[in-house]
């Protein structure tokens, strides 16, 4: 006989509702037909939505974006075929060769006229393992003096395979582990993170950089994205040593400093001074800068030891750069001068003081204004001065910020903040340092609202705009089809203008609406842009003014870029609940305030 029991159905599990960040993807994706996704990236990665570990989506992905990265490199370099001083291709080769063969103490004093090493020890320990294996295959590739300018197809092939390699150990590893606590942190889904990954790392102005220009930028970008991926986690003296590591890999990491510093100091003071964690943080800090200057110095105690000069033939040791300034006077024979002296010269490199307020064409301020008040008429300290003022005034907004509301997932757009303000305002700038204030600005999009209308919309207008200025550059080194294929993919994967509007008048902009002054400012700015390239291609500049088209391309930049700085600067205040509180606290006094006092009976 059967048992008259009956077992209780199991209740389904409720389906985690999306988050706000991203229901926009998930309600176009479920109501609307497969052939009107909300942009085409989406789409791309949405039959593996349900029916596809993620564990299976991220190789592909990495392999999709390695062949675009490897691609790349088939086209030129900065310097090809331009001697005598070629360009940073063969400064990154050169530096390869000075490491692999001269003593530790000679590296920042060889030759400094061509390419001398300027860029912190991290770097020349780097070119140093680069160097030496790139010895193994070809020893022409490096060999000391005689390699200048060689340009041998093996050689490119090397030193684009250096590049990938060195990013897929530290860049892209960092960005998958970040994106992932991003949207864990704000319950992203683990699609809508892949689709926020293939945005992050299809970045044109990064790849073409990197793998096209030729440099090493990802490594120290890589760095800076591990230090706020550790910070995410509370692993705070994790941070620092990933964040010392990006500065001791390139000083432009400097642009991030005040913000994450602020951040630090914030989780120290708030909700009350932690003494312990201030100690731990000071002494890990100053430990990590120690562990990156220490072959530096220690190999300078040791050659002074074996009679070993910095500068051969010299017969003693050069006086130390900063001499003059010094309020006292240094023996050159006590012991501790030749690693003081390593020091110095290092710094004396890593920070060229001596240059003018810009050296190239850059959509900062500076460039902006010599193009109305020509500004090197003034003495450089001068400009230094007004320079770093500036500069300080304009990061004071988010690094106030951060220290007062020190949470993790604000660390972001304070370092937007921070960055755009150094870009805009500080010494010295390259046009490539527009990479710094993108990259923050970019991993947004797999943190909370990252793939909605408003979100998408600025970091998509703002790269386009980055790679934008980076045009001339990339045109002087016979980069065009690159840039062009590249800049407009990335436009197209995103739904961007100019391969669509329907982020500005479509559907999306309509539930979770631009407002019409944003719609009208980012569109006359893709207007501009594309009618500045049909004017600097068919229309020939005047004899006198044979630099119009880059003139036009540094003040329309600078334009968009102060726009992005101040929305950043905003979201910033507005996300760390700083107005709400002022404004719910003005409520609650005026109510006050206007309260009816009782009649006297």
């Amino acid at each position: 006989m059967a048992s008259p029991h009956k077992p209780r159905r199991r209740k389904k599990a409720p389906t985690p509702e999306p988050s706000s960040i991203n229901k926009e993807i998930a309600t176009t994706l479920s109501k609307s037909a497969p052939s009107s996704p909300p942009f085409p990236l989406a789409a791309f990665l949405g039959p593996a939505k349900k029916s596809t570990s993620q564990w299976v989506i991220l190789p592909l992905v990495l392999i999709a974006v390695g062949i675009f990265r490897w691609s790349t490199g088939f086209w030129g370099y900065s310097g090809f075929n331009v001697p005598p001083m070629y360009g940073d291709f063969e400064a990154q080769r050169h530096w390869m060769e000075i490491t692999s063969h001269l003593p530790i103490s000679q590296w920042y004093f060889h030759d400094l006229p061509y390419w001398g090493l300027d860029y912190p020890p991290l770097t020349a320990y780097h070119s140093w393992l680069l160097g030496k294996i790139g010895f193994l295959f070809d020893e022409r590739w490096f060999a000391l003096r005689t390699s200048r300018g060689i340009e041998d197809q093996l050689l490119k092939v090397y030193m684009r395979a250096t590049v990938i390699v060195s990013e897929y150990l530290v860049y892209i590893p960092a960005a998958v582990i970040l994106n992932r606590k991003l949207g864990r942190f704000r319950g992203v889904s683990s699609w809508d993170s892949s689709v926020a990954l293939v945005a992050i790392l299809m970045q044109p102005a990064t790849i073409l950089i990197d793998h096209a220009h030729f440099q090493y930028n990802t490594v120290m970008l890589g760095f800076t994205l591990a230090s706020i991926s550790s910070m995410l986690a509370g692993r705070h003296l994790w941070g620092s040593v990933f964040f010392v590591a990006a500065l001791c890999y390139k000083q432009m990491a400097l642009y991030y400093a005040p913000a994450v510093a602020f951040y630090l100091i914030g989780i120290c003071l708030l909700p009350y001074f932690d003494l312990s964690r201030f100690i731990a943080l000071v002494v890990t800090t100053l430990l990590s800068f120690v562990v990156c200057f220490a072959p530096l110095l220690l190999g300078a105690i040791y050659e002074h030891s074996h009679s070993i000069e910095p500068i051969p033939g010299l017969g003693q040791l050069p006086d130390l750069p900063f001499s003059s300034s010094l309020p006292i006077t240094v023996s050159k024979s006590a012991w501790y001068y030749p690693p003081l002296l390593e020091l110095a010269q290092s710094l004396h490199r890593i920070f060229p003081f001596a240059r003018g307020i810009f050296e190239d064409k850059v959509a900062n301020l500076w460039c902006a204004v010599h193009t109305l008040h020509k500004l090197n008429k003034y003495p450089i300290l001068q400009m230094q001065r007004i320079s770093t003022v500036v500069t300080i005034i304009s990061i004071l907004p988010a690094t106030m910020t951060i220290s007062l509301f020190p949470r993790g997932e604000l660390l972001p757009w304070a370092m937007a903040s921070t960055s755009w303000g150094f870009y805009l305002c500080s010494f010295q700038v390259h046009e490539k340092t527009v990479l710094l204030p993108l990259l923050p600005l970019t991993v947004l999009l797999g943190g909370d609202g990252g793939l909605s209308t408003e979100i998408r919309a600025w970091v998509g207008w703002t790269n386009m705009l980055g790679v934008w200025t980076l045009f001339p550059l990339l045109k002087r080194d016979e980069l065009r089809m690159p840039y062009v294929v590249l800049s407009l993919l990335w436009a197209w994967l995103l739904g961007l203008p100019p391969t669509s509007l329907s982020l500005y008048f479509g559907s999306q902009s309509q539930k979770n609406g631009l407002s019409p002054l944003v719609k009208a400012l980012h569109l006359a700015f893709y207007a501009v842009m594309l009618i500045w390239h049909v004017l600097e291609t068919f229309v020939d500049t005047p004899r006198e003014k044979p630099d119009l088209w880059v003139v036009l391309n540094v003040l329309v930049g600078f334009a968009g870029f102060g726009v992005c700085f101040l929305w950043c600067t905003w979201q910033l205040i507005l996300r760390s609940g700083m107005m709400e509180d002022y404004f719910g606290f003005r409520i609650r006094v005026e109510a006050k305030q206007q309260k009816p006092k009782k009649k006297r009976r």
